[in-house]
């Protein structure tokens, strides 16, 4: 079980560098993450821990470095997308998370689609837009969702209603993703309840209910503290959890997740297991203060140290395997 096994003992003067901030639209998150991390390696006895704001030269920085490992604690592109992933893997420099391939297919919300749903996960049916398109038609009925394509922490998203003030169609004047993204994927708003399953090292944690104090968990909500309650574990039926923790462990597989990821569904609770929709997969999730992974292993006895260093551990495990 994850609250009672022994890490294998890791060198402590191993040179590890904590990968941080880059120039996403997550660049604030991931400086909080990877501060964090770096505080926490430092605790738990690594007496050689760099902390790394990337910039264009993040090459030349880690050739100075010397790593043995990078921690990955960036957010969105390039760190998410496979860039940092290809481009650390040609200098031959073992990083935690998922790699390259997995980490192409899971930021892109269609692809995600197209690996997961076949493997039997069900996610809702998707269409990808034009935005220019939205201000002529409706691509799907109201409710629906629009968000970016290629981004995560619920950046760019808009939930279209019947009685919002969006217009109808959508007026070009009116803020939202439509004028920051050309495209945009827009998929039925499934009413219900917001909840995630973390997954680490290929074993689900626990299911967290996210109810958020305003319209819906967008990226303010997520990462402002007061604005979600965290409901830690879940207050929902054992079968519907576990149907959840069964459907991230197989997600993570299925895209060849590694270290920790974190799946969120919504689950429309008057139709029972048939209500469960995964949303997305995060290869990268946030390792904040206020973030699920953190939160769902202190539950199952990890504290924040010692699941920084299981993940430090698995990729060291995994870099000697490949």
């Amino acid at each position: 079980m994850c609250g009672s096994g022994r890490l294998n003992a890791l060198d402590k003067d191993l040179q590890i560098v904590v990968l941080m901030g880059g120039w996403s639209s997550e660049r604030e998150v991931s400086l909080m993450s990877g501060k964090g991390v770096a505080a926490a390696l430092r605790e738990r006895g690594f007496a050689n821990v760099s902390e790394v704001d990337m910039d264009r030269n993040v090459a030349q920085v880690l050739t100075a470095l010397r790593p043995d490992i990078v921690f990955n604690a960036l957010h969105g592109t390039p760190g998410e997308d496979g860039t940092v992933q290809g481009m650390l893997d040609l200098m031959q420099i073992p990083y935690t998370h998922s790699g390259l391939e997995t980490s192409v297919i899971a930021i892109d919300k269609e692809l995600t689609k197209m690996v997961l749903v076949p493997g039997g996960i069900r996610m809702p049916v998707g269409t990808i837009v034009e935005s220019e398109s939205l201000y002529e038609r409706d691509p799907i009925a109201r409710p629906y969702v629009l968000k970016p394509v290629n981004e995560g922490s619920s950046v760019g998203v808009a939930i279209v209603t019947d009685n919002g003030n969006h217009g109808s169609p959508i007026g070009r004047e009116v803020p939202g993703p439509w004028h920051e993204f050309d495209r945009l994927l827009a998929e039925p708003f499934i009413r219900g309840r917001e909840l995630t399953v973390a997954v680490l090292n290929d074993e689900p944690l626990l299911v967290t209910e996210l109810v958020p104090h305003g319209e819906f968990y967008d990226y303010a909500a997520k990462y402002t503290d007061g604005q979600t309650d965290h409901i830690c574990p879940a207050q929902i039926p054992g079968e519907i959890a576990q149907a959840m923790m069964d459907m991230a462990a197989k997600a993570h597989r299925l895209l060849g997740c590694k270290g920790a990821s974190r799946s969120d569904f919504r689950w429309d609770d008057s139709q029972g297991e048939a209500g469960i929709y995964l949303l997305e997969v995060n290869t990268q999730p946030g390792m904040t203060p206020l973030s699920l992974v953190p939160e769902q292993a202190r539950q199952r006895g990890i504290s924040y140290g010692e699941l920084c260093e299981r993940i430090v551990a698995e990729a060291l495990e995994g870099a000697k395997v490949r």
